[in-house]
């Protein structure tokens, strides 16, 4: 694609036709200068089939924002639309709409309230609040959602993937089985959910992380094809880096050949006062396979390199890997706990397409009108019941229970203000019989989660840095109970409404039904 070609597809016009048909019908209807709220919210966890998540990790907002700040419709922007016709080839975009486009097609309206990158949340609580001008938010709609569920949905399986892993290092490697420029994207989710790095090199540079891998099965081949034989292939690499020496030892084979041969350039590595890094497992039992060469290594005097394990891992394979290396690693004479606590794994094909649920189900959804200086809210039925909206101007609360843990995430109207509460009364979003009344001894902090990222157009938000968004991510997990974290049939993590935002909720239910 041509850097203009890009430029249109990637810019203003990276949204939906069914937006921009909208927004002019609002400009048709004299409703472009009244402002609208809009919800960004997911409604379920990623259930990948055999596991499901019991949280997610929010990511994507800072790239949201720099997209919006570049973001406009531009001359090239307005003759594409000026040029589409509909089905009776009559122009479905008129002059006037156009020209109100060029002039007020801008996100400098928009005001946005968003719960930081970094932090766990739950479905159906708001991530993401936007306030503007009725088009122009509603223009916002696709991109917001492009930026935000995908990077959501990655961090969440990092993460997933680091508690598998006991939190031992976790590389990045899914560049090559990444969709297109998603990778760039998966790759950033990847280190804000859990990944220590990434093999990826232009991204890894751009936020700050040096690259990380070993090597190809390819450059093992060509010694091979040369007559110096896996050897000769680890002799070289350990010539030209000896400080960062990692061998992939699966190519002929891994207990006979590579680990051996690994063995003896180490040895050398060391006379020459070098200490070698360890070896990447790429292939086969890689539980049964790490067990025998932790003793090989252990025997040959190098009982702390690190042994990368890669090749279709997820947190359940990781989880599963573990769990056999604590039950056979004692019949080899090696210790399973010293043994996990010098693995390293390297995933790629399971992460960045977040194999077993590819995409989050994160909706848009408008709540609120404002008519005369007020804001009123907005519902929308369902036949399935779970989709009706919980509607209005509302705030974020979340709500840790004596023990400091997370025990609910609490929507309020945005008048109300739990924490100077006497008790408070958590009502299911649904369910009228399903509630729990809890007073301030239940309570050790109710956390309002929300803060402001744009007012106006105008950033009002430090944004974080990837480590700062690593820190609030493992606070988060460290206050959750085990349960939720669990990777397989967590426990349910309890999102409530405050009465009042309950008793709003069910009287325009009663209204739409007339």
């Amino acid at each position: 694609m041509r850097s203009h070609e890009r430029d249109v597809s990637e810019g203003m016009l990276f949204t939906d036709q069914y937006q921009l048909t909208m927004a002019q019908l609002y400009y048709r209807m004299g409703l472009h200068e009244r402002r609208a709220q809009f919800d960004y919210f997911f409604r379920s966890y990623p259930d990948y089939g055999a596991h499901q998540a019991g949280y997610c990790i929010n990511a994507g907002m800072e790239w949201l924002l720099d997209w919006m700040e570049h973001a406009r419709f531009g001359e090239r922007d307005i003759e594409h639309l000026r040029g589409q016709t509909g089905r009776t080839r009559e122009r479905v975009f008129a002059d006037d709409f156009l020209d109100w486009l060029s002039r007020h097609g801008t996100f400098d309206g928009i005001s946005m309230r968003a719960i930081p990158e970094g932090r766990v949340v739950h479905p159906n609580v708001p991530l993401t609040v936007v306030q503007g001008p009725l088009p122009m938010a509603q223009i916002l709609e696709t991109s917001l959602l492009n930026h935000l569920n995908f990077q959501t949905l990655i961090a969440t399986k990092a993460a997933r993937i680091r508690e598998s892993g006991r939190g031992r290092l976790l590389l990045e490697f899914g560049l090559r089985r990444a969709q297109d420029r998603a990778a760039s994207a998966g790759a950033r989710a990847a280190l804000i959910g859990g990944a220590d790095f990434s093999s990826y090199v232009g991204i890894s540079h751009v936020l700050g992380y040096p690259p990380k891998g070993t090597h190809a099965h390819s450059m093992v081949q060509v010694f091979m094809a040369l007559g110096e034989g896996e050897l000769g292939a680890f002799r070289a690499d350990a010539d030209v880096y000896p400080d960062d020496c990692l061998l992939l030892v699966d190519t002929i084979d891994t207990l006979k050949s590579g680990v051996p041969n690994a063995i003896r350039v180490f040895e050398k590595l060391r006379r020459r006062g070098h200490e070698p890094v360890g070896i990447r497992l790429d292939s086969g039992d890689l539980a049964y396979l790490s067990v025998r060469a932790a003793r090989m290594l252990d025997d040959a005097g190098f009982p702390d390199t690190a042994i990368v394990l890669s090749n279709q891992l997820d947190e359940l394979v990781i989880m599963q890997i573990l769990a056999q290396i604590e039950d056979e690693a004692p019949r080899y004479g090696v210790d399973a706990d010293h043994l996990i606590g010098r693995l390293a794994y390297g995933v790629g094909t399971r992460l960045i397409p977040s194999h077993g649920d590819s995409a989050l189900d994160g909706v848009y959804k408008l709540v609120a009108v404002e008519d005369s200086g007020e804001w009123v809210p907005a519902i929308k039925l369902s036949e399935t019941p779970a989709k009706t909206l919980n509607p209005g101007d509302k705030h974020v609360w979340r709500v840790y229970d004596a023990r400091g843990r997370a025990t609910a995430d609490l929507m309020s109207r945005r008048d109300e203000d739990p924490r100077t509460m006497d008790s408070i009364l958590l009502r299911h979003p649904l369910e009228q019989a399903t509630y729990r009344r809890l007073s301030h001894a239940d309570i050790s902090e109710i956390e309002s989660m929300l803060v402001d990222m744009l007012v106006d157009g105008e950033l009002r938000y430090a944004l974080p840095s990837i480590e700062e968004m690593r820190e609030l991510r493992q606070a988060d997990l460290d206050r959750l109970d085990a349960g939720v974290r669990r990777i397989v049939n967590p426990h349910i993590y309890h999102v409530s409404l405050t009465e009042g935002l309950w008793d709003l909720k069910q009287e325009l239910i009663a209204a739409a039904r007339g």
